[in-house]
């Protein structure tokens, strides 16, 4: 019952503090990398509040979020906000250019709410994937080269420079990759005919097309491509 009147009181409170966000003018800015380890420091609220060490022994500075887990605390004798979870970017925000997490600085004696907005800078911590690891073909033999044969596009939850950038073709001798770009689908591969076939000489090729990011270094995944020549 103590801890239900006690959940209930501080439910209050946040709903109370959110309320005056709504009032609150001043906002502070600040970017963090994703996958940071616990105790990061993100900026000084204090030093930005223009706050003194009394302010912080006083007005009981604390962080008040809407996110189920509590992301960010304060440390009241520096001033400092640092990371207490672990943050993953893609989880946060799938697929977004810009990530930011909005949380609140509140101050008792009198309430203010300050608006903090943390940008979560992306790192490679992904490699492209292809959904199918073998890709299948039947080709015939007549075709004249210059036929072109979409592949399958790797994915990657990172994004910018860390996205998929570019497609490489082991060596052969029959087919060359043309990679174009996709537009908000990122980059996109075909395969292009250079040289008749022979299904007498070769009845099989394998190829393996490699989808590689931009990150520094960077990550790479793998597709393995068989194509079968056929008399039609």
């Amino acid at each position: 019952m103590f801890w239900a009147t006690q959940h209930g009181h501080l439910w209050i409170y946040s709903a109370a503090l959110l309320s005056l966000c709504e009032r609150s003018t001043s906002q502070l800015s600040y970017s963090v990398s994703e996958e940071v380890n616990k105790g990061t420091v993100v900026g000084n609220v204090a030093k930005d509040l223009n706050l003194n060490a009394h302010d912080l022994n006083t007005r009981d500075l604390r962080v008040v979020s809407g996110f189920s887990k509590a992301y960010f605390g304060v440390n009241l004798k520096t001033g400092n906000l640092f990371v207490t979870e672990r943050i993953d970017r893609e989880e946060l925000c799938p697929h977004a250019v810009k990530c930011s997490m909005k949380i609140q600085a509140a101050l008792s004696n009198p309430m203010n709410v300050h608006r903090i907005e943390i940008n979560v800078l992306d790192v490679n911590d992904n490699s492209p994937l292809f959904i199918e690891q073998t890709h299948t073909l039947n080709i015939s033999e007549s075709l004249s080269p210059g036929e072109r044969y979409p592949l399958p596009a790797a994915v990657d939850p990172d994004v910018g420079s860390n996205a998929v950038k570019s497609y490489k073709l082991s060596q052969n001798e029959h087919f060359s990759l043309d990679v174009q770009s996709g537009g908000e689908h990122g980059v996109l591969a075909e395969l292009v005919l250079q040289k008749a076939l022979d299904r007498e000489k070769e009845s099989a090729i394998k190829l393996v097309v490699t989808a590689v990011d931009g990150g520094m270094p960077p990550r790479s995944g793998t597709l393995q491509c068989w194509h079968f020549i056929c008399f039609f």
